[in-house]
C-alpha cells in the first residue's frame, strides 16, 4: 500500500470511517497474523492476539506518528500485547499451581482471554440475561460460536461475511459481554 494512501486511510479511520478500518485490517492482517504465528506456533492464539492487537491499535490510532512506519508500529503493539498475555498466563499458572498443589492440573497450551475467563466464572443465567440485552448481531455471533459451537468458517458461510468482519465482531461481542459482567460486579 502506498504511503500516502495509508495516511489517507488512517485519517479516515481517525474520523471513525468503518470502511477505512476494514481496509487497514485487510491490508495488514496477513503480516500481523504471520508474525504472531511465528511467536506462538498456535494458529488460534495467533488469530486471537492479532484481533486484539488490531483493536488496541485502532483504539490508539490518534497516537500514531505518521512519520514512522505503520507496520512497525502495529507489530510493536502486537509484540507487547503478546508479551503481556504471556506474563499474565504464566502468573495465573503459577498461582493455580500453588493453590492446587495436590491436584494434577493439565493446562492448555493457550490460556483463555481475560474476557473468556471472566465470562466462564459467571452464572449462566446471568450471562444469558446480558447477552439478551446486546444487539442482535452480537447475540447471534455469541450463540453460534459458544452455544452451537460453530467454527469461524461455518459462521462466515452462514452470515456470508468476510472472515475479518466475523473476527472483529466476535471480539467486540466478547469484550462487550465482559464489560457488562464487570460493571455488574461494581
Amino acid at each position: 500500500m502506498a504511503s500516502q494512501d495509508l495516511i489517507d486511510l488512517i485519517h479516515r479511520a481517525k474520523a471513525q470511517d468503518q470502511n477505512a478500518f476494514n481496509l487497514i485490517f485487510d491490508a495488514y492482517w496477513n503480516p500481523l497474523y504471520s508474525f504472531l504465528y511465528k511467536r506462538t506456533s498456535n494458529p488460534n492464539l495467533a488469530e486471537e492476539l492479532a484481533i486484539e492487537s488490531f483493536s488496541k491499535a485502532f483504539d490508539q490510532l490518534d497516537r500514531f506518528d505518521e512519520k514512522l512506519s505503520f507496520s512497525s508500529w502495529l507489530i510493536t503493539i502486537a509484540k507487547n500485547h503478546h508479551t503481556d498475555r504471556y506474563r499474565k498466563s504464566k502468573l495465573r499458572t503459577k498461582n493455580s499451581q500453588e493453590v492446587e498443589e495436590e491436584k494434577t492440573i493439565e493446562f492448555s497450551r493457550t490460556a483463555p482471554s481475560p474476557e473468556e475467563l471472566m465470562i466462564s466464572n459467571q452464572n449462566l443465567d446471568n450471562i444469558l440475561h446480558h447477552i439478551k440485552s446486546m444487539k442482535k448481531e452480537f447475540r447471534n455471533l455469541l450463540r453460534m460460536r459458544y452455544f452451537e459451537d460453530l467454527t469461524l468458517k461455518e459462521i462466515e458461510t452462514i452470515l456470508n461475511e468476510p472472515p475479518t468482519t466475523i473476527r472483529v465482531k466476535l471480539f467486540r461481542a466478547k469484550k462487550m459481554l465482559a464489560n457488562l459482567l464487570e460493571s455488574e460486579k461494581n
